[in-house]
């Protein structure tokens, strides 16, 4: 048996009670990509999930993702996130640009998206976890916490911002999570 953390909080887990309320927002792009970088392979977003929530209470998962207009790759991927209890927000990626050399550039991020549901639901919540090594969120969370709302972070640390791991009140680096990549051939794999 584990002793409990100081003022009742969880076992080796500064500032985190049972009983707290905990929004994930995942950022399936950014993690797609740094997982790819970083081992080649795809995340586990029921470990994902577990390595949010430790013992408290989840009051929201969304995971946000990105489709190219009639392509149906991302299916079974939308559909495990879903089984698995996640609320997904999908978009279309789009063209943004051409570059200098005339080639599209494409984007289909949800940055806004995510800032803005991050928004809505801090009256609902005590923690709030995003999984994604974007800076762009460095603002958003650091008002989150003016509203003393503890923010988390679980990301890789090698395609995180070291202004977003400097902010958080937990950064969790995902390569050192134990059973955060799929097997090779397991259901539902399938890149964001």
């Amino acid at each position: 048996m584990t002793a409990a953390a100081p003022g009742g909080g969880l076992p080796g887990s500064w500032g985190e009670r049972a009983g707290q309320r905990v929004g994930l927002f995942v950022d399936t792009q950014n993690l797609y990509y740094a997982a790819r970088d970083a081992a080649g392979r795809n995340l586990d977003y029921e470990q994902l999930l577990r390595v949010a929530v430790r013992g408290r209470d989840l009051h929201a998962a969304t995971a946000y993702v990105v489709e190219r207009a009639g392509e149906s790759s991302a299916h079974g991927f939308i559909t495990r996130l879903s089984a698995l209890g996640y609320r997904v927000r999908r978009r279309d990626v789009r063209v943004h640009r051409a570059d200098d050399q005339g080639r599209t550039v494409l984007e289909g991020d949800w940055d806004m998206g995510i800032a803005a549901d991050v928004v809505r639901a801090w009256g609902h919540l005590d923690v709030i976890v995003l999984a994604s090594g974007d800076g762009d969120f460095v603002p958003i969370l650091q008002l989150a916490q003016e509203r003393g709302k503890r923010v988390e972070v679980l990301a890789f640390r090698e395609a995180a911002a070291q202004t977003l791991i400097d902010l958080v009140d937990r950064f969790v680096h995902l390569g050192d999570v134990d059973g955060i990549y799929l097997s090779a051939g397991r259901p539902g794999e399938a890149r964001a």
